[in-house]
C-alpha cells in the first residue's frame, strides 16, 4: 500500500535539525503527487512544500520525471522492506509467509486507500512506456509476481504461476475498487478471497503430491 507522508511544510534549508533537502523534496513530492496527481503538481508547489528552491531541487533531481521515478522507487523500497520483515517472521514457512503477506496487503485503511495505489495511479498518468517512472513500476510489479511464484512453489501449492497471477490480479483490482467506490468492507472480503485461493491450491497440491507418491510406489 502507498505510504502517506505528512504535508506539513519542512523548516527552511538554513535551519538546523531539519531533514536534508533531498529528503524533504522527496517527502513533499510523494505527498503532492499522491494527493493531487503527477501532472497537476508543478515544481513550484514542490519546492514551496519542501521549504527549498528550484536550484536545490534540480541539483538533486535533473528533471521532474526523474523526481517522479525517485519517489516511486523510494515507495517500492518501503514495500520490499515490509515484505522482508514478514519473511523474517515466517522463516522456513513459505505458506505462512504468503498468508501473512496477503493479510498485510488486504488491510485497507481509509486514509491510506483514499487515492488507491500510487504505482497504478502513476502508470495511468504516464502513458509513455519509456518514462523512467514507468520502468520503476514495471520492474516492481514484475518482481512482486516473481516473488509470489517462488513462494507458491516453495509452499508446494498447485499451479504456482496461476495462483500467483490470481493473487496479483485480485490485489490490483482491489486497489482500483478502493479508489473508485471506497474501501468499506473491502479488507475482509479480499482477505477471504485470497485465503480461499491459497487453501484450494494447497489442497490440490497435497492431492497431487499424494498421487505422485502412490504412482511411484506402484512401479
Amino acid at each position: 500500500m502507498a505510504t502517506i507522508v505528512s504535508t506539513a511544510r519542512p523548516a527552511a534549508d538554513r535551519q538546523g535539525g531539519s531533514p536534508p533537502p533531498r529528503e524533504r523534496i522527496l517527502a513533499a513530492a510523494r505527498e503532492l503527487f499522491y494527493r493531487r496527481g503527477i501532472h497537476a503538481v508543478g515544481v513550484d508547489a514542490i519546492v514551496e512544500a519542501a521549504g527549498t528552491n528550484k536550484m536545490t531541487l534540480y541539483r538533486h533531481f535533473t528533471s521532474k520525471d526523474v523526481l517522479v521515478a525517485a519517489c516511486l522507487s523510494e515507495l517500492t523500497q518501503e514495500f520490499d522492506a515490509a515484505w522482508d520483515a514478514l519473511a523474517a517472521s515466517h522463516a522456513g514457512d513459505p505458506e505462512g509467509q504468503l498468508v501473512a503477506w496477503l493479510r498485510h496487503v488486504s488491510d485497507f485503511k481509509e486514509n491510506e486507500a483514499e487515492r488507491g495505489c500510487a504505482l497504478a495511479n502513476a502508470a495511468v498518468e504516464l502513458p509513455d512506456t519509456d518514462h523512467p517512472a514507468r520502468r520503476v513500476i514495471r520492474d516492481y510489479k514484475t518482481a512482486v509476481r516473481e516473488r509470489l511464484i517462488r513462494l507458491c512453489r516453495d509452499a508446494k501449492l498447485a499451479d504456482p504461476e496461476r495462483l500467483a497471477d490470481e493473487v496479483f490480479l485480485l490485489c490490483e483490482g482491489a486497489r482500483i475498487t478502493a479508489q473508485s467506490v471506497g474501501s468499506e468492507g473491502l479488507s475482509s472480503r479480499l482477505a477471504g478471497m485470497l485465503e480461499a485461493l491459497v487453501a484450494d491450491h494447497a489442497r490440490r497440491g497435497k492431492q497431487g503430491e499424494l498421487h505422485g507418491r502412490l504412482t511411484r510406489s506402484g512401479r
